[in-house]
Parts: C-alpha cells; structure tokens; sequence
C-alpha cells in the first residue's frame, strides 16, 4: 500500500493512478491521517433498464402550480 499526502499526490497524480491501474492499493492522507482510497473505476454490471418507474411514481394534478404571489415573485413584479 502506498500512502501519499496531498502535496505529494497532487505532484505525482499521474504515477499514483498508474499504480492503481497496476494493482496497487493509494491512500492519500492529510496531516498523517488517511482520508481517501484510490480505486480503479468499474462500470455497472447491469445496463440501465428504461421505464423501471413506470407504473410506481404518481404525479398528482395540479402538481406544478404555483399561488399567483410566489409566481409573481419569480418574474420579479
């Protein structure tokens, strides 16, 4: 495990995700104490499936209206 400060990190960015991308484990530290791990980036396994709340979100009427005071405060009169 490689442990970096922020100075450092933001020095050697460069060298550190590569050594992420190699297998190595970064941790960036401030003032000795560890804040953050470094990890290599992995997509979602399942692609998003459209629709899903479909059918399960009900939007009552009336929903976007606004009281005549509040709808005149937003176009500033």
């Amino acid at each position: 495990m490689v442990i970096a400060n922020i100075h450092e990190a933001k020095t050697h960015l460069s060298q550190l995700l590569e050594r992420v991308c190699h297998g190595e484990e970064v941790v960036i530290a401030k003032a000795g104490k560890p804040i953050v791990r470094l990890v290599v980036y992995e997509p979602s396994k399942k692609p998003r499936k459209p629709g899903y709340w479909r059918g399960r979100v009900k939007i009552k009427k009336g929903f976007d209206d606004l009281p005549k005071e509040i709808l005149a405060a937003f176009k500033g009169e």
